[in-house]
């Protein structure tokens, strides 16, 4: 039997379209992108994160010359943040990324399979959806209402 697998997902040509807490996360992960350490791809990517308290947490990739011990902003920001948040719901993620010296044929980024697994986890853990925003440097913005649009055969802990 074969099914079709439905991916949803809303699209923004222009950050503008997006509501007043969605522009603060466009903007506080593009800062979080300027400040990545990647020297050896010259692809800085930021993060930044909604909780339900309302704080915004933000972090960038980590790249190290020992590869693959660097990390991507997305996991380096939700690993920091269920460490010093650990009972905050995780609301919304918003990433960008992109060439040091960006152009305007960027295009909006979404997170790794790696990403998409750590993000699908703390789904499963607060038991509840997340929100994710990916953006170009130009403005550019896809939104999932979930990590499964983006992995729609996750592993959890329920195949343990």
């Amino acid at each position: 039997m074969q099914q079709e697998i439905k991916i949803g997902y809303e699209f923004f040509q222009n950050v503008d379209e997006l509501n007043d807490i969605e522009k603060k996360l466009f903007e506080t992960a593009k800062s979080a992108r300027e400040k990545a350490y990647a020297p050896y791809s010259n692809f800085l990517v930021g993060c930044a994160l909604l909780l339900d308290n309302g704080e915004i947490i933000s972090g960038n990739n980590q790249e190290n010359a020992a590869f693959p011990s660097g990390l991507c902003a997305e996991r380096a920001t939700i690993f920091w943040t269920a460490a010093n948040f650990p009972k905050e719901k995780i609301l919304k993620i918003f990433v960008i990324g992109g060439l040091k010296d960006f152009t305007e044929k960027s295009t909006a980024i979404p997170p790794c399979g790696a990403c998409r697994q750590s993000i699908s986890e703390y789904e499963v853990k607060q038991r509840s959806d997340i929100e994710i925003y990916f953006a170009s440097m130009s403005g550019e913005v896809y939104k999932t209402h979930s990590v499964r649009d983006l992995l729609p055969f996750s592993f959890d802990a329920s195949y343990l």
